[in-house]
């Protein structure tokens, strides 16, 4: 094959190659959420109380242990899951049972969710519970205006009290 002809059929397949990106880089629009409607999305990620509480070990339990390994506090890794529960307008729409991470079982659990809704004035409440009894420890609710085309962000952050709506 003749060097022009190589190179005029690699300007032809460039040239096509560059015609299909073009095409698809503004044909096909996509829609990120319909006309009339807002994101609601669910993240976060937080570390649950422990299983069992720390204890402190017996004069007997030290002695049958090697001098190095005599710690006085004896405190379990595992962690509880996070069960959260979120409700829009009295309807439930998650309810997340989120196993802490990790092979001991002792990292942070993560949930996130997200959930095209209508557009509009919504009244959310969000539960948590981070502790082995399965009690809801935080709650909160809000009514928010969602605009069109927007994103509420419900977070979860205990240092700042709880849930957090953005």
């Amino acid at each position: 094959m003749s060097t022009a002809l190589r190179y005029a059929l690699q300007a032809a397949l460039y040239a096509a190659f560059a015609g299909v990106v073009g095409y698809f880089s503004s044909a096909p629009a996509y829609q990120h959420l319909k006309p009339d409607q807002a994101l609601v999305r669910l993240s976060f990620s937080h570390g649950a109380q422990r299983k069992q509480p720390c204890r402190e070990r017996t004069p007997e339990e030290l002695a049958k242990l090697a001098p190095n390994m005599r710690a006085q506090t004896v405190c379990p890794r595992e962690r509880a899951d996070v069960t959260v529960e979120l409700e829009m307008d009295g309807k439930l729409l998650y309810r997340i049972i989120a196993p802490p991470s990790g092979l001991a079982k002792d990292g942070a659990s993560t949930v996130y969710r997200r959930l095209a809704v209508e557009a509009g004035r919504h009244d959310f409440r969000a539960r948590l519970s981070d502790n082995a009894r399965g009690e809801f420890n935080y709650s909160a609710q809000r009514t928010v205006e969602v605009a069109t085309g927007r994103v509420l962000l419900i977070d979860f952050n205990a240092a700042q009290g709880g849930f957090v709506f953005r």
